[in-house]
């Protein structure tokens, strides 16, 4: 196997140039440092891949205990803060940095409280070529992530976005059956590697 870069050159945006809220500042309360994703990580995986569900319910949560567990609703923003600082595989940067991961390719759709649904958060993910090899992996570091940082009133979607990947429909199947994200957690370097992704998590 070739040792050279995928994508030897890809286009890469400063830091600056990031969406941020405005105004926004940071709490200590909601980080979550590296030492504790390496330590979670294996405990995250397993609660996603075996956590039990009835078919028939699958869309419905128990209002009166999930009405408390967040004061405000979750928006795209919030989702790109907490993804964007993910790692890139190959290279030294973030999935920001590369627009990987995009503002507006980030879709969240609220629980609907009176009527017992869960809400969503859909996000679709730009690689650097079409037929780049780590799409699987890059969506998997997100999926992780999401699934350990966002309300589990939310369903958590990554996609590969339309058009931008020779092996899409592929792509978005193994990172939307719990069956075959089983599979690949199974391996150990996987999930090493995902926590080293998941290293430069900033929030």
């Amino acid at each position: 196997m070739s040792d050279e870069p995928i994508n030897a050159n890809p286009q890469v945006k400063d830091v600056s140039q990031l969406p941020t809220r405005l105004g926004g500042s940071s709490n200590e309360d909601n980080a979550f440092p590296h030492i504790s994703y390496n330590n979670k990580l294996n405990n995250t995986i397993r609660n996603y891949l075996f956590e039990e569900e009835e078919e028939e319910e699958e869309n419905t949560i128990d209002v009166e205990q999930k009405i408390d567990e967040y004061d405000e609703p979750i928006d795209a923003q919030e989702i790109y803060d907490l993804i964007s600082s993910i790692s890139d595989p190959e290279h030294p940067l973030t999935l920001g940095q590369l627009s990987v991961v995009n503002l507006s390719d980030i879709h969240v759709k609220h629980p609907d409280l009176n009527k017992g649904y869960v809400g969503s958060v859909n996000v679709k993910i730009t690689p650097t070529i079409t037929h780049c090899s780590l799409a699987t992996l890059i969506g998997l570091g997100i999926r992780v992530r999401l699934d350990r940082s966002v309300n589990k009133s939310y369903r958590i979607g990554i996609y590969v976005k339309e058009g931008t990947h020779q092996s899409e429909n592929q792509v978005n199947k193994q990172l939307n059956d719990k069956e075959r994200v089983c599979a690949a957690c199974e391996n150990p370097q996987l999930v090493k590697v995902v926590g080293r992704m998941l290293d430069t998590c900033t929030i």
